[in-house]
């Protein structure tokens, strides 16, 4: 059980009093952010209560929180690569970088690395064509981009990460 209406009381009602109540699913953004806040993930059981909230169907909850990369539906590293593989950024070598970043992290796309502190995934669009390869790096309540990237330069923003983690390594 999520119990998110329990825990975040009046974080739920300041988010919804920004809204007519027959507007409610104005306010499903902010309430999956809220329901992602501390595992970075939203369970099924917040899908549920946002849906009750919102009076939209679960169904559709789900389609918003799988339509934007910044919403996750099931667990994956502390830390989040995302890299664009839209067209434009293909045409730039993104999908050579893809595969040399999930190489050194020894994944695939979509998969954590063992110390769990690292997923890597693909999105569309993140905005820079022009300065592709570029990825955005979900973690630690932050988003941060990072454009014309090389494996060498992805590779101290990894290893600077590693540095400042204490992390069990899951088998």
């Amino acid at each position: 059980m999520s119990n998110l209406k329990e825990k975040y009381v009046q974080e739920i009602k300041t988010i919804l009093a920004k809204y007519p109540a027959e507007r409610n699913r104005s306010a499903l953004l902010p309430l999956l952010t809220l329901a992602q806040k501390e595992t970075g993930t939203i369970s099924d059981a917040a899908i549920n209560e946002i849906a009750e909230l919102t009076g939209i169907s679960r169904t559709d909850v789900i389609s918003v929180a799988s339509f934007y990369t910044l919403f996750h539906l099931e667990e994956g590293g502390k830390y989040r690569i995302q890299i664009c593989t839209d067209l434009p950024c293909v045409l730039r070598g993104s999908m050579d970088y893809l595969k040399q970043v999930c190489d050194y992290l020894a994944v695939k796309p979509g998969q954590t690395t063992l110390d769990g502190l690292f997923t890597v995934e693909e999105v569309k669009c993140l905005a820079a064509c022009h300065r592709s390869p570029v990825f955005q790096l979900q973690g630690n309540g932050e988003l941060q981009y990072h454009e014309n990237q090389s494996l060498a330069s992805t590779q101290q923003i990894i290893e600077q990460i590693r540095s400042t983690q204490s992390v069990e390594v899951h088998s």
